[in-house]
């Protein structure tokens, strides 16, 4: 059996590939930094809303902050690892806006007022990006950009 190819999208995936780590990233960014209120704002059972939080504390995506001291209370906010993820969570919103939703359930209004219309950019040339922009070059000596091994 041969390797998989090496890929950063694959070790992505492993931190916040499951359903309920993406919607407990989408409460955070919207503001829902507490246990209880993610409960019911994502209708997670609360064990697996515990095993979410653990993993993504322990991969550096959210860190977890006492609140109050009696009883103990925690919430949760995202690290600057974890910020770095609210735009990849706009750009999937915005693909199941256009794609899956017959009107968007939520608008976001960036702070020049006009509603939210997120794309990547060429941080160089700051130009959109289209699909017929982008080329693969292989950074691993031993895989083509074709995922072939030699």
């Amino acid at each position: 059996m041969t390797a998989a190819r090496p890929c950063s999208i694959a070790d992505a995936l492993s931190v916040v590939g499951e359903k309920y780590s993406l919607l407990v990233l989408r409460e955070v960014f919207l503001g829902v930094r507490r246990f209880d209120a993610m409960v019911r704002a994502v209708g997670v059972p609360r064990d697996v809303l515990a095993a979410r939080l653990r993993h993504l504390i322990e991969a550096g995506v959210l860190e977890k902050v006492p609140y109050s001291e009696r009883p103990p209370r925690y919430e949760y906010r995202p690290t600057e690892a974890g910020l770095e993820l609210r735009g990849v969570l706009q750009l999937l919103q915005r693909w199941g806006d256009r794609h899956l939703a017959d009107r968007p359930p939520v608008v976001f209004e960036h702070s020049c007022g006009e509603v939210l219309d997120p794309v990547v950019t060429c941080r160089s040339c700051e130009r959109p990006v289209a699909p017929d922009d982008v080329r693969v070059r292989s950074a691993i000596p031993e895989w083509d950009a074709a995922g072939a091994r030699p």
